[in-house]
């Protein structure tokens, strides 16, 4: 058996990875700069007039003002803001998110018995409330602290005396705006060569940023031809309407006048798409919008644990009405998750795969798809239930961890070289979510092996090692072991298509670098590992082909293998190793 020659190779291959020069990345290789407050536009005068100091609202008085306010009509409105137009509702959410390091802030109130209670609000009401009235946050928890040893500093330096203070303060994760300035330049001094304080201490400035000056990003007049910029609502006359109506919007906004704000948004939602019409982009906003609304992602991956849940139980048992419930939410899961792609496709204007994000989501997307084809093609429920759980797995960590990418933002240059990059990337993408969908399929022929074995009492202790257990020869017949050939057979279907479409990939991903960069193969650390991802199927196809003992359990081992090893490849590489592929 060649089994250790392989190994041989593969090992020698993956020392290149470290022994290889770092890359240089050529120009136009990394994502363009963004700015969170739009240049030029804090010169401009507040369109929603002079702000109040102090606020006029308390705690209960804000929360019983937003809930009456309805500034629906100006949620579709179009804004030019890092280099692409959107909505303000898009806008509004980016800049909650990078303040308050959630999707909406919270006032924390108390009820009666003492216990606190949340109040979160709109993100538009948010970031309209940080232009219109932000004295009244700035002693309130608002800017994210996610390093925590900064955070505990901060909050050190403010209660040094109210340890439970201290402590509540600590699970909010946030700072106010008056601690920032308070104690920031004097922790900022003493951590000034230590990295993570250096990199949480630039969030917390591009947080106090977009407080200070949220007032600039009102970009909102459509230009006068498409290659000239977009105008800042406050360039208007005060005479005009659009901007007589944000002038109306404050001063009804800073009274606590819910209906005057409604009357006002509506007013302003209407006249400013009349500002050079043929150039206001009305359609796409309106896809934006349903974007938003839509939350595809979020409600994609419920759905998948559940057809999850439902098909595994089938497989088990048989039952029809589980598997009509499995096919069915799996079919609204990839439905659901495809609207919210193809969406995503329209508003940015490209095939929406060029950064982590948008890579989850399509990887999961292109794996779901595969697994329901297959499962409705030759009848295996399993298949389902594998789809289900990648979608699901892969679609919460998008959405919940924090990965970059998840607002729609411009491409690095590179990306835009070439066609080529749309089939290398779809394709190398789908090879990961057929290896993902091999690993599950493994993972539940492992079970399916190690229970019957601990079951019949050949496994005592802890589980034997890959080597001992392998010498366990299974018997034949029995729901077992029929079990265990249905999934081995699965596990091979699956594994197949992603050796050959991993190999497809990196052979377009050769051409596509010999166009962007001038060279087929340079051992960047991408390139490398993706090949010793290669590798490890090409193993499993060879071990196949071999007459070692219990050959089923092997591959699945080496199938599990192979999923770490791609989510190194995936993520680790782009962590942690420099290289030409640093936009990924």
């Amino acid at each position: 058996m060649r089994f250790p020659v392989a190994l041989r190779t593969l090992a020698l291959l993956a020392l290149l990875v470290f022994t290889a020069r770092a890359q240089t990345a050529p120009e136009g290789n990394a994502h363009p700069h963004t700015h969170g407050v739009s240049e030029g536009g804090a010169s401009f005068p507040n369109p929603f007039g002079d702000v109040p100091v102090p606020s006029p609202f308390d705690t209960m008085r804000k929360i019983e003002f937003a809930s009456k306010v309805d500034l629906s009509p100006l949620r579709g409105v179009a804004v030019f803001h890092n280099g692409r137009v959107k909505i303000l509702d898009s806008l509004a959410r980016e800049t909650v998110g990078e303040i308050a390091g959630r999707k909406r802030y919270f006032d924390t109130v108390m009820v009666e018995g003492g216990k606190p209670r949340n109040e979160s609000y709109d993100p538009l009401f948010t970031w309209l409330d940080l232009v219109i009235d932000p004295a009244y946050y700035l002693d309130r928890p608002l800017i994210h602290i996610n390093y925590l040893p900064l955070r505990r500093e901060f909050l050190d330096a403010a209660y040094p005396d109210d340890a439970a203070k201290r402590e509540r303060w600590m699970k909010l994760t946030r700072i106010t705006p008056v601690m920032a300035q308070q104690f920031g330049p004097l922790l900022e001094e003493k951590h000034a060569f230590e990295e993570p304080y250096r990199q949480a201490f630039g969030r917390a400035r591009a947080a106090m940023a977009l407080v200070a000056e949220s007032r600039a990003n009102w970009y909102v007049l459509a230009p006068d031809k498409p290659d000239m910029p977009w105008h800042h609502l406050s360039e208007l006359p005060e005479s005009h309407p659009a901007r007589a109506a944000g002038a109306a919007l404050g001063a009804a906004w800073r009274a606590g006048d819910a209906e005057g704000v409604s009357r006002a948004a509506v007013t302003l939602a209407a006249e400013l798409p009349k500002i050079n019409p043929s150039l206001y982009p009305t359609g796409r906003a309106r896809l934006e919008l349903s974007y938003n609304r839509a939350n595809a992602f979020e409600w994609g991956y419920w759905l998948y644990l559940l057809s999850f849940v439902s098909l595994i139980l089938a497989f088990g048992t048989g039952r029809k009405w589980l598997i009509g419930a499995g096919v069915a939410t799996l079919l609204g899961a990839v439905a659901l998750h495809g609207y919210g792609f193809v969406l995503r496709c329209l508003i940015a204007e490209r095939f929406a795969i060029q950064n982590q994000f948008e890579s989850m989501t399509g990887v999961s997307l292109f794996a779901a798809i595969v697994g329901l084809v297959i499962m409705l093609v030759r009848k295996q429920w399993l298949f389902g239930a594998a789809a289900g759980a990648v979608g699901f797995m892969v679609l919460i960590t998008a959405t919940q961890t924090g990965i970059p990418g998840r607002h729609i933002e411009r491409e690095a240059a590179i990306l835009n070289t070439s066609v080529l990059l749309k089939y290398h990337v779809t394709t190398v993408l789908v090879s990961y979510g057929l290896i993902a969908l091999g690993c599950v399929i493994s993972c539940f022929y492992l079970g399916v092996h190690y229970s019957r074995a601990m079951a019949r009492g050949r496994v005592e202790g802890e589980l034997a090692t890959v080597a001992a257990v392998a010498l366990n020869e299974p018997r034949e017949g029995g729901a077992a072991d029929r079990t265990l050939k249905d999934l081995d057979t699965a596990q091979m279907t699956v594994l197949q298509l992603a050796f050959w479409t991993l190999g497809v990939g990196i052979l377009l991903g050769g051409w596509w670098a010999d166009h962007s960069w001038g060279r087929w193969w340079a051992f960047d650390p991408k390139e490398t590992w993706a090949l010793v991802t290669w590798i490890i199927y090409l193993i499993v196809i060879h071990l196949r082909f071999t007459t070692g003992r219990n050959r089923a359990l092997v591959t699945a081992w080496l199938s599990v293998v192979g999923f770490v090893v791609m989510l190194w490849t995936y993520f680790g590489v782009n962590l942690l190793l420099p290289g030409l592929h640093a936009y990924a």
